[in-house]
């Protein structure tokens, strides 16, 4: 894509700081650093979002990811680890290209914050919501 900001990184237009490169994968830290390390795993080809990226190359992605998330912990001293994909701008994808956060945490007080809100189970159809999701696989 033209104007896609990773895929200008990924043609070397934009610089950036490198964590990890090869043929199909680019790894490289986010720009923003929600904690220091924060770096973000994309398929050098463009696909929106998870949802088109192809299986072998998302093994591919995660593969890098991983690796990744082992290295901010025993390099950075990291005490866990937060992979999260966004897809499409109501889940907070803001570049629509396929990218992986690789966020390292070291402790509750860093800048992240993830805290999911439950629906009240007793209201929803659990097993017909199974179902619907186990249908379409």
């Amino acid at each position: 894509m033209d104007n896609c900001i990773f895929c200008k990184i990924v043609k070397g237009e934009i610089p950036c700081y490198k964590v990890y490169e090869d043929k199909d994968v680019l790894a490289f830290l986010d720009i923003s650093q929600t904690t220091v390390g924060h770096t973000l795993v994309i398929p050098k080809e463009h696909f929106d979002n998870l949802l088109f990226c192809p299986r072998d190359l998302l093994e591919k992605v995660m593969h890098v990811a991983q690796s990744i998330a082992q290295a901010q912990v025993s390099s950075l001293g990291a005490k866990g680890v937060n992979v999260l994909i966004n897809t499409n701008e109501v889940a907070g994808q803001t570049v629509m290209h396929f990218h992986v956060h690789v966020i390292p945490r070291y402790s509750n007080e860093d800048a992240l914050r993830l805290e999911f809100l439950s629906n009240k189970i007793d209201k929803l159809n659990l097993p017909a919501i199974a179902e619907n999701i186990s249908n379409k696989l």
